[in-house]
């Protein structure tokens, strides 16, 4: 059994007990969450698609910490004019175990 869900405006495929990265959520580690924009569920074949979400579904998750990502590296140059500039930036996750699709 698996689900389509919307977190902030991006869509991640959640299935029981898997971790997922999504971004920065409130809350403390430990603390659980709920997702209701579920926008397909698929249970062993039988396959709900919401028009624009699936009525009475819901993913329950549990946040396990908060990480970064892998640092990334802006590099600008112009040529011939003695202009560069380095910038590194870290993007920050939410570690989230889901723990119950209901739908």
């Amino acid at each position: 059994m698996y689900a389509i869900v919307d977190i902030a405006g991006k869509q991640y495929k959640a299935e029981k007990d898997k971790f997922l990265y999504a971004p920065l959520m409130d809350g403390k580690e430990g603390a659980k969450v709920d997702f209701d924009k579920v926008l397909l569920v698929d249970n062993d074949g039988k396959v709900k698609v919401g028009a624009p979400t699936v009525k009475g579904a819901k993913v329950s998750a549990k946040i396990l910490e908060h990480v970064k990502d892998d640092k990334v590296i802006v590099f600008k140059k112009k040529r011939r004019k003695g202009y560069k500039v380095k910038n590194g930036h870290r993007q920050q996750f939410s570690k989230i175990l889901i723990e119950d699709i209901k739908g």
